[in-house]
């Protein structure tokens, strides 16, 4: 599933069969209805923040990229904490709930 707005680019017929060849959905809020997507947008705007902006990305591959980026999720998922999760990370909080083994 990609989560993304209603923005051209995800609209293209290049991307949409890229998605399609590859089997993945594609999720975007429906015209008028900001909230549909608003927890993936804050999600996207804090990983742009804490991740992507202020770094050098020159010189890295590809696969350099997706290796720091799972970096970076497993960071964000495993011990970051929420102020609004009662300082517990995601996953914390999920075992907590029952939700996660």
């Amino acid at each position: 599933m990609v989560h993304a707005d209603r923005g051209c680019h995800y609209r293209w017929p290049g991307w949409v069969r890229i998605c399609e060849e590859n089997g993945v959905a594609r999720s975007t809020s429906a015209k008028g209805r900001s909230p549909d997507n608003s927890r993936m947008e804050g999600f996207f705007g804090t990983m742009k923040n804490e991740f992507f902006y202020y770094r050098d990305w020159s010189g890295v591959t590809l696969e350099g990229f997706a290796s720091a980026l799972e970096g970076h999720l497993a960071y964000y998922n495993d011990e970051r904490l929420k102020e609004s999760l009662g300082w517990m990370s995601t996953k914390q909080y999920r075992e907590s709930m029952g939700m996660a083994a």
